[in-house]
């Protein structure tokens, strides 16, 4: 792993800020309102050369009421023992403040490099009042101005200076991505400390905890993939915060950059719309899905025709697709979750899955003879030849035909269903392209 840096400080002194401007992107969310970010988030920095992590904690607060407040100040400990350095920024506008001495008291003890980053510092008045903080026992104050960049240069110079040395990093590898979506308080941020086996990710009785989308690489009992915790995406008119509209652009953000969602369902409130609209988005951007339904413990009518009920129910709801896994685990009680695992391992593989030509003739010309596409004004369609098209993206089938206007949605569908009934594709879309030949 290369570098890790920390960005902590107490609320509302630009860390968010400091740390999109530093990997410049877009990542963190950033809002007027204290207490916005709640999860760490991690960004890569590139500069002279060197290439390091950043981490962005949530703010510190020290004996307040807030449940969130006393989880971030576990989040801060735990980026003070990953971290190799460690941001501490306060505010100059506003001037030290006893929250600020606490921070640095609990700094000045862990014995990591740290450089004080004096920020909204905008202009050169206010250098002059960032003296103030010599008082804190941790080296000469970094002026900057994280909204407009001024003295980032300067900051990233001096942070290379007194980062460790060390071997390159494998962030980047092309591994799975698997993106845990669901409605708000479905479970899904415990499911992956479940996986992970570490309370890496806030879980409260709250619903809408996570905000931020989380990437966390998984290596274990041979599978290696990416996990990613997303804000729970509820309907448009239940989103009151701003922020809240940021976590659901930025949950939708992950399934498009993932290869399989893991859909979550509530076992005790069964299906409901919103689940319906996460599936279709999912399904337009042609993803890997797997369904979970979280929380069975708490159900009390586990027989098989329950079961087969709940499936039953979900299939037709979610139908034409129906060909994907369902699974009934509970995230707390770590019942099934690493089936959940294995099974979207199962689900990326088919995604890839290649079918030669060859063979994809030999099994489906005589179907289609058998069933012809129907006629067409005394016309009849004859499909000639199929093959999988190279993109990686889902499997694609062209079937070449002389009408190819005329095959219509119904007749794909067969297709489809033909095509899943001989090779394993659960779990995937397909897509199918009729063109002359």
């Amino acid at each position: 792993m290369g570098n890790i840096v920390a960005i902590v400080g107490r609320p509302n002194v630009g860390k968010s800020t400091l740390f999109n401007r530093l990997t410049q992107s877009r990542q963190a969310i950033v809002d007027e309102e204290a207490g916005t970010t709640r999860d760490r988030q991690y960004g890569k920095v590139e500069w002279g050369g060197q290439e390091f992590s950043v981490i962005d904690t949530g703010g510190w607060v020290v004996n307040s009421e807030d449940i969130f407040e006393e989880e971030i100040n576990k989040q801060v400990q735990i980026a003070i023992e990953e971290a190799d350095a460690i941001l501490f920024v306060v505010d100059v506008m506003n001037g030290l403040t006893d929250l600020d001495s606490a921070v640095a008291d609990i700094l000045r003890r862990s014995d990591k490099n740290v450089i004080v980053v004096a920020n909204k510092a905008d202009n050169f008045m206010l250098h002059a009042s960032s003296a103030e903080f010599y008082s804190l026992g941790l080296g000469d104050p970094s002026c900057v101005s994280a909204i407009n960049g001024s003295g980032t240069g300067d900051l990233l110079d001096n942070l290379i200076s007194i980062l460790p040395e060390k071997k390159g990093d494998d962030w980047t590898k092309e591994l799975p991505r698997i993106t845990v979506v669901g409605r708000p308080n479905a479970g899904k941020s415990s499911l992956i400390n479940a996986f992970i086996g570490e309370e890496r990710h806030i879980v409260t009785e709250i619903a809408g905890t996570t905000r931020d989308s989380i990437y966390t690489e998984y290596n274990k009992f041979g599978l290696n993939f990416y996990l990613v915790d997303t804000a729970g995406i509820r309907k448009k008119s239940k989103v009151n915060e701003d922020l809240e509209y940021y976590s659901v652009i930025r949950a939708v953000r992950a399934i498009e950059s993932s290869d399989i969602s893991i859909l979550m369902i509530d076992g005790t409130r069964g299906i409901e719309s919103q689940d319906l609209n996460i599936f279709s988005l999912i399904q337009k951007n042609n993803k890997g899905l797997v369904v979970c339904v979280n929380k069975w413990d708490l159900v009390d009518d586990k027989s098989p025709v329950a079961i087969r009920y709940y499936e039953n129910t979900i299939r037709e709801r979610f139908a034409p697709f129906t060909d994907f896994p369902i699974l009934f685990i509970s995230a707390l009680t770590k019942q099934r979750i690493f089936k959940v695992l294995e099974t979207a391992g199962n689900v990326y593989d088919n995604r890839n899955r290649r079918i030669p030509t060859a063979q994809l003739n030999d099994v489906m010309l005589p179907i289609i003879e058998n069933t012809p596409p129907p006629a067409w004004k005394g016309k009849y369609i004859k499909i000639k030849y199929i093959t999988q098209l190279p993109t990686g993206v889902v499997p694609s089938f062209v079937f070449f035909c002389n009408l190819p206007q005329w095959i219509k949605e119904p007749y794909k569908r067969f297709l489809e269903n033909q095509i899943r009934e001989h090779w394993t594709l659960t779990g995937t879309p397909i897509r199918i392209f009729i063109r002359e030949k």
